[in-house]
């Protein structure tokens, strides 16, 4: 009896693997949620040293037109205004994400509505091959393409947000093409064919039934191509300008967050205001990259939920 007992409270074979795997399982979750909390840590703890170390005020901070960390303006203070980098990143993501929304959304609608094998023998191809092209490449093509061209119809350097905007626009359409054929894709088929024996014509249930329906997932798609316009930084260096300036017009000089960033962090040295600003704009691309993430799983929650 005492044998039968001990044969089934041993734990078998695969419930010890199982268990193993559990275990393994929770500390690379851990592992990932630590290096994030440390991230997150590292660069809060930096970026906040500008205003409680070097006492600058956050409003001077978000709302100063003044770029300049190694002199000090009127008041003794440094001039460390970051609106300038911060209303060039906001400008060439909205405009970025506003150009490429109709061109992922057609060919999306190519891809799976109108010529469905055309396009994953066309389309397909060239959006994995957009998707595998490095920044540094879209750099040098709009160094070399994209500012002369806008130099010869709009006069000046050639450089500025018009030639940030076209450049992300082609970073970003093939991830927002990628994410809004899965949105096509994953609306119903009796949706289709609902609408098409009622009577509408294919434009009208594509239009007025699978769009509608794909919604949240269009949503989420223009979401993810601005966080992804937001934190560039080689390409849009090589375009925009780097001009610390606020942004007069779409063909004058302008910079972004990450343009400024990628100059001036190798060139400051640790714990100075030069160093600590710097660390104060990695700190706000932080947070826009989580408030980016918050948007996108609230859309994913409303689409769930319809």
């Amino acid at each position: 009896m005492e044998d039968v007992q001990k044969t089934l409270l041993t734990k078998s074979k695969r419930a010890r693997m199982e268990q193993r795997g559990k275990f393994i399982s929770f500390l690379c979750i851990a592992l990932i949620v630590l290096v994030v909390l440390s991230i997150f840590y590292f660069v809060a703890s930096k970026g906040l040293a500008t205003f409680f170390t070097n006492k600058i005020k956050v409003s001077d901070f978000l709302f100063g037109t003044n770029w300049n960390p190694g002199e000090t303006g009127t008041d003794g203070k440094p001039m460390v205004g970051a609106l300038p980098m911060i209303a060039g990143s906001f400008i060439v993501t909205f405009l970025s994400a506003i150009i490429a929304t109709p061109f992922a959304i057609g060919a999306a609608v190519f891809m799976t509505e109108i010529s469905p094998k055309k396009g994953s023998k066309i389309l397909q191809p060239v959006i994995e091959l957009l998707v595998g092209i490095p920044s540094v490449v879209y750099g040098f093509i709009g160094l070399s393409v994209i500012v002369p061209f806008i130099r010869s119809i709009f006069g000046g350097t050639g450089f500025g947000i018009l030639a940030g905007t076209f450049v992300l626009f082609v970073m970003i359409l093939p991830t927002v093409t990628t994410m809004t054929v899965d949105a096509l894709k994953s609306v119903p088929r009796h949706y289709r064919e609902a609408s098409l024996a009622l009577g509408a014509t294919r434009w009208q249930t594509i239009y007025k039934v699978v769009l509608r329906a794909a919604v949240p997932g269009l949503l989420t798609a223009v979401v993810f191509g601005m966080a992804r316009a937001f934190g560039e930084a080689l390409a849009i260096q090589m375009v925009i300008g780097n001009a610390a300036i606020m942004p007069s017009s779409l063909t004058t000089p302008a910079s972004t967050l990450t343009s400024i960033l990628t100059m001036g962090i190798g060139n400051t040295i640790m714990g100075t205001v030069e160093n600590n600003v710097l660390w104060s704009l990695a700190l706000i691309l932080l947070l826009m990259s989580l408030f980016f993430n918050i948007i996108i799983r609230i859309i994913g929650k409303k689409g769930a939920l319809k």
